[in-house]
């Protein structure tokens, strides 16, 4: 497996986590026992995950030509 295909395969692990995470802090939040905490981590899940797909789109722009294999 070549780097370009760990990379694809990690970043998108990673911005699944971070969904699952965000969608989690949120509706921790917007329960009735929510606090702050469960808000930052909302937040921070979605920065993290949208940080991932930048660094996603720029790491596949750099290897265009190399193989996935």
């Amino acid at each position: 497996m070549s780097l370009k295909a760990l990379h694809i395969v990690f970043v998108t692990a990673s911005v699944m986590l971070a969904v699952v995470v965000a969608v989690w802090g949120f509706s921790n939040y917007f329960s009735p026992e929510g606090t702050r905490t469960d808000l930052t981590y909302g937040i921070a899940s979605v920065v993290s995950g949208l940080a991932l797909l930048v660094y996603g789109r720029y790491f596949l722009k750099k290897l265009k030509n190399v193989s996935y294999l």
